[in-house]
């Protein structure tokens, strides 16, 4: 089903000072086109700060899946991921505008990008539906920390190695030494997941992965389970540890902790251009021939 969009959100990265100009300009020349357009514009207000182009209505992020059709991110995968998280409830499509250097997610270049967001915001589109992880964390059978990766949850040690025991749908799986462990999203397959040695999982699979990362056994390789599956990770010996949540949000653990991870009930959906294709992506981001 065509969606019909009629109010925007713009949301930009919030630059280092050596990228701030160029950033600045094409946020402006994205908001100057659509303006002369037949829609409603939003502009996130850290972003509106950072432009100041005051005349027009700015949100903040918390509120712009209530009051917007569709949100367009200027940045990186970076952005895309914590603005994903944060409108995880709102069920609002993203289009990402790539001004990072390898983006997976923000696949839109700046040089095209007027004539793929025309076609997209006039019904020309490919529609992809992510999954999201949530992990819990659990400290003496009390819940200290919840919250939704669009890419990973990685459980890694500090200056020594951490020793974990994984426990996927209540079966005991292993015990394993080593750095850490990532349990990704078909979409994080292709972050730290895939610099660790795990596999690609294509964005449409139910799946996850769990990756150890530098294990102390060679023999401790990457899996892929059911994304019905549901993983516990037990902390049994550690010097220090913590979580990481895309990379973005670190939780520091201790040794009584326990992790749970499971897929959402949640999604994102990101809108690509109608000649989108998952493998020229690839081909175009990791150098295949």
């Amino acid at each position: 089903m065509v969606m019909k969009f009629k109010k925007i959100a713009i949301i930009g990265k919030y630059p280092s000072s050596e990228e701030t100009k160029e950033i600045h300009n094409q946020l402006i020349q994205l908001i100057t086109h659509l303006s002369q357009k037949d829609f409603e514009l939003f502009i996130e207000e850290k972003t509106q700060r950072q432009i100041k182009l005051n005349k027009f209505k700015s949100l903040p992020l918390s509120e712009i899946g209530k009051q917007v059709d569709i949100a367009i991110v200027v940045g990186g995968d970076g952005t895309m991921l914590g603005v994903g998280r944060t409108l995880v409830d709102t069920r609002i499509p993203l289009i990402g505008i790539n001004q990072g250097r390898f983006g997976f997610l923000a696949d839109l270049n700046i040089d095209s990008m007027f004539t793929n967001i025309d076609n997209i915001l006039n019904g020309i589109y490919i529609q992809d539906n992510r999954m999201l992880i949530e992990t819990t964390v659990e400290r003496n059978n009390k819940v200290i920390y919840e919250s939704f990766a669009l890419n990973d949850i990685v459980i890694r040690s500090g200056l020594r190695l951490i020793e974990l025991e994984v426990n996927i749908d209540e079966r005991f799986v292993h015990t394993q030494r080593s750095d850490g462990l990532i349990v990704s999203s078909p979409t994080g397959t292709t972050a730290y997941a895939l610099s660790a040695g795990g596999p690609i999982i294509h964005p449409n699979l139910d799946a996850i992965t769990i990756v150890p990362i530098s294990p102390h056994t060679l023999s401790n390789r990457p899996i892929a389970v059911s994304g019905d599956s549901k993983i516990l990770i037990k902390i049994v010996n550690m010097d220090e540890a913590y979580a990481s949540i895309d990379g973005q949000i670190q939780i520091p653990l201790d040794k009584k902790d326990t992790i749970s991870i499971k897929k959402a009930k949640q999604s994102i959906s990101i809108l690509h251009p109608k000649d989108y294709c998952y493998f020229e992506m690839l081909r175009n981001k990791l150098n295949w021939g």
